[in-house]
């Protein structure tokens, strides 16, 4: 199953619905991008109005305590707001206005950077020489190398990344698996506190953390894909 697809034309996202014969409770996934067109972001909001729960990504804490690497990461992509040629804005969504119950399961930036202590030194020297590169990419470069189809994502991993995950287990957890099991845990609560209504859960979360939903929700309760459809992140 595409979560996020490539073309020669347009970077689109899926929304994906998960839904169980047994119970009315439905999920609804929408993999984030976080720099894309700014229609991308209003058509996200508007659905979520609709929704009864959202479940929302978000490293917690105050931004004046945002650590080197955090501020650097964010920087890997809020440097595309500066690349006229890409015509993307940052992903800011105002939760509070939506008037939905709002669930952060995400980690703090304590457990974040103590996940990051645990990647061995050579690894995490590795993505500081990384991150200078993409960067400057994403400044200076056109479309087709901003969204080269590496970027694409799928329920299943590709040989490329088991391989990264197998080889760099520490990073793996740091990056996605540690946030992975906080994000399934809070779903998982909300599954057994209320399956048995007939209410929209909807989960905005990065695109790299919605195989691990899927995965999830199917393997411990039976959720399947049951719809989707797409949003245009970007044009081409």
């Amino acid at each position: 199953m595409q979560i996020v697809e490539v073309t020669d034309l347009a970077v689109r996202s899926a929304v994906i619905r998960l839904r169980r014969h047994e119970t009315p409770l439905e999920f609804v996934l929408y993999p984030m991008i976080h720099m894309a067109k700014p229609s991308f972001y209003s058509a996200v909001t508007m659905r979520l109005k609709r929704a009864d729960v959202v479940v929302v990504e978000g490293v917690g804490g105050p931004r004046r305590k945002r650590s080197v690497l955090t501020g650097a990461l964010m920087l890997s992509y809020t440097v595309l707001r500066f690349n006229r040629r890409a015509g993307l804005v940052e992903q800011k969504i105002d939760y509070a206005a939506l008037g939905v119950a709002v669930v952060r399961p995400d980690v703090t930036l304590a457990e974040f950077g103590a996940g990051w202590r645990r990647v061995p030194l050579p690894h995490r020297l590795m993505v500081w020489c990384v991150l200078p590169l993409v960067v400057v990419a994403r400044l200076f470069g056109g479309s087709r190398l901003i969204w080269s189809r590496s970027l694409e994502q799928n329920d299943l991993p590709s040989p490329k990344e088991e391989d990264l995950a197998h080889r760099y287990p520490e990073l793996d957890a740091a990056l996605l698996g540690e946030r992975d099991e906080r994000l399934l845990a809070a779903l998982y609560r909300l599954h057994e506190e209320r399956n048995s209504e007939d209410i929209e859960v909807a989960v905005v979360y990065g695109a790299a953390h919605v195989p691990a939903i899927v995965e999830g929700l199917r393997d411990r309760y039976g959720y399947r894909a049951r719809s989707a459809d797409w949003l245009t992140v970007a044009d081409l």
